[in-house]
């Protein structure tokens, strides 16, 4: 059957979502204009007010500026309600576009390259997006551009009120600029510092037993301590800086709304401004600085929100998924590993070097080999969890990336030597949360795995809750049930890291038989083991020592040479080419 090669499909970036909300954002900044010429009627008022029903002692007059002011208003706050509103949905919209991506990206990234902070520092890094989007801060951005036309209106009431409304923006202009200098590096340092922090407590979380029972609980509380300290004092001085920066802004406007007035009856003495321009003028000039003044007070949460979208564009950046126009049938009879070296995610370190086997299917093998000499970390690449620095992973011919990642774990049954569960019942992590599974697989899986009798003990059986990393369950009954879970589904290949590290005699039988059941089947079995009990349905042996494949063939063959002397040499693996010759 032909296959087409992946290919790359354009991602959904930050910067297109934002984009794809053009019209939004234009709606939301013709509602700004509106909203600022409609912010003048209070100054318009004012004026005339002292300037013409004062001095004509106009009650009708009174009474229609004060039924069409009114009117101004309300239309004005029915607006700015719709933008917050507006604003939230955007931020909202946002987050169900990228939250399952970055979600995604959370669970591929550490198979894939290692980042500094936390496992959770996308997500975090997402809501402080929408947060900001949903907050008044955005407000302020829209608002600024029309500060111009209160400064013009200014100029046209005198030019000395002109030109104290511009000092006035210069001055709470200079506070933003020196807002963002103060404020940049010490919001990067609080995040790598939250980072920290986090990281350490999800690790207390994790080790709580080791803590309690070798009782240095104590030196880590005294290390998280420290760490928090850091944080909260780089935070503190973040929000200092912003706090300082907003009251300072504060001042300076309050002071020129006072010295306006001060200008303003300066003028009406010297009689070059009516009583009406010198309110008016006061606030037209609140006005045009308030959202330069929102903006100081909002800085921090710009410049986090500015940060946090940075790190989301370079995550969304790093891991392109690819896109298969084929889908491949099952694979039925071959696995190719052709000379692959393999290196941790985000190191160059080789921990396995140019290993290279063939297996057909019915097939059962088991890795041996001293600790550290790679052989899990060879099974990972196998099982297309860490991807090769070199050389090539092939089911039935075909790469592993020419089926999608759900499409591959269908075919794939992979234990690993770190056994977690996930919260939920017994029933849905052997069905590996598949929507409504059908009962028989899930019971062929567990009969398989011989777990089914263990689980139906249980006071409610299938349906019992197993808790957070399987906390619930016994760490034996945990890998058998994370053995039913490889086995689900009747996968092609099945690879198992040290299966029976938890399990007792009975367990180990159960092992042997669901291995021996793998291979009637026509499936192949790959089975890393430090315990001998684990290789007796096997029939082939690999042994790795350093990252390198020593010896491979038969298992009578090798485990015979292997508990030989020294000074016999090992079979050495053939190459994929001298094995098809």
């Amino acid at each position: 059957m032909s296959h087409s090669r992946p290919s790359e499909p354009p991602r959904t970036t930050l910067t297109a979502v934002l984009a794809s909300f053009r019209r939004a954002f234009a709606g939301i900044a013709l509602m700004s204009g509106v909203v600022n010429v409609l912010a003048l009627t209070g100054s318009f008022f004012m004026l005339q007010v002292y300037d013409r029903v004062i001095p004509g002692r106009s009650v009708p007059t009174l009474v229609g500026l004060c039924v069409f002011a009114g009117t101004l208003f309300l239309f004005q706050g029915v607006l700015e309600l719709i933008r917050s509103r507006l604003l939230v949905r955007i931020g909202m919209a946002l987050d169900a576009r990228l939250s399952g991506q970055v979600y995604t990206a959370l669970m591929r990234l550490p198979l894939r390259t290692k980042l500094p902070g936390d496992g959770l520092q996308s997500l975090r890094d997402l809501d402080q997006v929408r947060s900001f989007l949903s907050s008044a801060g955005p407000t302020a951005l829209f608002d600024l551009p029309w500060m111009p036309l209160y400064l013009a209106i200014c100029f046209l009431f005198h030019f000395w009120i002109g030109m104290t409304a511009l000092l006035g923006a210069i001055i709470l202009f200079a506070l933003t600029l020196l807002a963002e200098l103060r404020t940049r590096e010490t919001a990067k340092r609080a995040n790598s510092q939250a980072a920290s922090r986090n990281t350490l407590a999800e690790a207390t979380r994790r080790n709580v037993e080791v803590l309690q029972a070798m009782g240095f609980g104590p030196r880590i509380a005294d290390r998280w301590s420290a760490v928090n300290d850091d944080y909260l004092k780089t935070n503190a001085k973040a929000s200092d800086l912003a706090g300082t920066l907003g009251t300072i802004s504060k001042v300076v406007r309050m002071m020129l709304q006072s010295g306006i007035l001060a200008i303003g009856a300066w003028l009406v003495i010297h009689q070059e401004a009516t009583g009406g321009i010198m309110i008016a003028s006061s606030i037209i000039m609140s006005r045009a600085l308030a959202p330069i003044e929102l903006a100081i007070v909002h800085w921090k949460s710009f410049v986090s929100a500015r940060q946090a979208g940075a790190r989301l564009t370079h995550l969304l950046g790093l891991l392109p998924e690819a896109a298969t126009t084929v889908s491949l049938p099952p694979p039925s009879f071959r696995l190719s590993v052709e000379r692959i070296s393999v290196a941790p995610p985000g190191e160059r370190r080789l921990v396995v070097q140019d290993a290279g086997f063939v297996l057909e299917k019915g097939a059962g093998l088991g890795i041996i080999g001293p600790s550290a000499s790679g052989k899990s970390s060879l099974v990972r690449a196998i099982a297309g969890v860490w991807l090769p620095v070199r050389g090539t992973v092939r089911l039935d011919g075909a790469t592993l990336d020419q089926w999608s990642s759900e499409d591959l774990g269908k075919h794939v049954g992979y234990l690993p030597q770190d056994v977690e569960l996930f919260d939920g019942t017994i029933a849905e992590n052997i069905a590996r949360f598949e929507p409504r599974p059908p009962s028989d697989k899930i019971l062929t899986a567990a009969r398989a795995a011989g777990v089914h009798d263990l689980v139906v003990h249980l006071p409610e059986g299938y349906e019992t809750r197993i808790g957070e990393a399987g906390s619930a369950l016994s760490a034996g009954q945990r890998q058998r049930v994370a053995l039913a879970r490889a086995l689900y589904g009747d996968p092609f290949l099945v690879i198992l890291d040290e299966p029976n590290s938890n399990l007792d005699a009975d367990g180990e039988a159960a092992l042997t038989a669901a291995i021996q059941g793998v291979r009637d089947r026509g499936g192949m079995a790959i089975v890393v083991a430090h315990r001998p009990s684990a290789l007796q349905s096997l029939d082939q042996i690999l042994v790795m020592t350093n990252g390198s494949i020593q010896a491979f063939g038969p298992k009578n063959e090798i485990m015979t040479n292997v508990t030989r002397p020294i000074s016999v040499p090992l079979k050495v693996v053939p190459s994929p080419e001298e094995a098809a010759l």
